[in-house]
């Protein structure tokens, strides 16, 4: 089998563009992912000329999701919260949790204020069946977001009842964290269904990600890393394998 070469991740060097990758999964279902730029700031933008009361809870959604972020890409800071007792466990728990809400809503929140998308998708499959897939998903991502941002929003003001109690409000900050996450990611969607011009870009090294969950798991995790390093994408693993359990 001949090996295709090693395609160049796209670099367009504007701001207002965004790199998005459609991975396929078995049953003809894709997942859309991009990678983290450390340059970004995905709460800072929501704050503007915001109330108070907003930027602050934005400012806070800004200094969690950094260490989120600097978690995910250091996973030794585990073993280190092991290592210095049951309140740095409970941090790293809540760290943890963190990250994984970011990993599953870093293209949204990377949406917002976007113009342009470069998708790169399989070469066995158009991008005119690519895009309406694209859209459907946004939408059902806006939906959702929409509906759980009423609820939290709820829950995030009921909440401010232990606020009499003393300590730090724990679960003051958790709904905190959801409410600006919801409302980040239905932005993000609402821009990419609305103001972005998408465009596809075949990648036959997206294309041999279709049958990786087909292989056993070290053949599987050597196919997938070797994808990744050849785009320039260090999380596609995470991903893919976060992603192969949904649905």
């Amino acid at each position: 089998m001949i090996t295709p070469p090693p395609l160049p991740t796209v670099h367009t060097g504007r701001a207002d563009t965004l790199e998005v990758y459609v991975i396929p999964f078995p049953r003809d279902r894709y997942e859309l992912f991009c990678e983290r730029q450390t340059d970004e700031e995905p709460g800072a933008a929501a704050a503007g000329a915001q109330s108070a009361w907003w930027g602050r809870l934005t400012d806070r959604f800004s200094v969690m999701l950094r260490a989120a972020e600097d978690r995910e890409a250091n996973p030794d800071q585990e073993a280190d919260a092991q290592a210095h007792g049951w309140w740095a466990r409970i941090q790293g728990y809540l760290m943890s949790w963190v990250a994984e809400r970011v990993a599953e809503q870093r293209l949204l929140w990377r949406l917002r204020g976007k113009t342009e998308v470069v998708a790169s998708h399989p070469d066995d499959v158009s991008f005119d069946v690519i895009l309406p897939i694209a859209r459907r998903m946004l939408q059902k991502d806006h939906d959702r977001h929409r509906i759980w941002l009423v609820v939290d929003l709820v829950l995030l003001v009921g909440s401010g009842v232990l606020a009499l109690i003393p300590g730090p409000n724990f679960l003051a900050y958790y709904f905190a964290f959801r409410v600006v996450g919801h409302w980040l990611s239905m932005r993000g969607a609402r821009q990419g269904l609305h103001r972005v011009r998408w465009t596809g870009r075949a990648c036959p090294i997206l294309t041999r990600l279709r049958g990786a969950s087909d292989l056993p798991a070290g053949g599987r995790a050597a196919l997938i890393q070797e994808a990744a390093s050849q785009l320039g994408v260090e999380r596609l693993p995470r991903f893919v394998e976060r992603m192969r359990h949904r649905r």
